[in-house]
């Protein structure tokens, strides 16, 4: 039986690929990552867009995953919150090449600086649609080549695709829990 390392030591992709957390973590050039902990608002708007992609799979070409590793670089797995990939799309245990979204909620704890970063690493990778929600003050960003810009036009939309998220659709969730 292998050892885990502790929290001083580096871990390989090896031992990360086999070890499992609830809420899963993430895997930083051999350090294990906390995610922050879920929330009521954080659930509410995975769960909403967890269930609009499910139902308009067919019709957008898609299919979601939420919280599915994601491996970024060699020695980098993340694990978005909501995961959207092309249908045709196929992978083994985890994410190898980049999807058609990443999707991020932010939790009281997260800060938009940290968010930043990660949503470059998620360009860099290619990920094209880049999406960070913040449920409190009920706002939506994209990542764009000039860095995170809140959502001015009411909807969430991959370029290219018929997808179309209302942000007052998706806000009206947390009214209603």
């Amino acid at each position: 039986m292998a050892t885990v390392p502790n929290s001083e030591e580096l871990w390989t992709v090896r031992e990360y690929l086999r070890s499992s957390w609830s809420p899963d973590r993430e895997f930083v050039d051999g350090r294990i990552e906390e995610r922050n902990l879920e929330e009521k608002e954080h659930s509410i708007i995975q769960r909403y867009l967890t269930f609009l992609f499910m139902l308009k799979r067919a019709e957008w070409g898609v299919e979601v995953f939420p919280e599915l590793r994601t491996q970024t670089q060699t020695r980098r797995f993340r694990v978005p919150d909501v995961l959207v990939t092309r249908v045709e799309d196929k992978f083994e245990r985890y994410i190898t090449r980049p999807p058609l979204i990443a999707v991020e909620i932010l939790s009281p704890e997260d800060s938009l600086r940290a968010m930043q970063s990660k949503a470059a690493e998620y360009r860099s990778f290619g990920v094209e649609n880049i999406w960070v929600i913040d449920p409190e003050p009920r706002l939506a960003y994209r990542y764009t080549p000039t860095g995170l810009e809140e959502v001015q036009a009411g909807e969430l939309v991959a370029l290219g695709t018929p997808i179309r998220v209302v942000l007052s659709e998706m806000f009206a969730e947390l009214d209603r829990a």
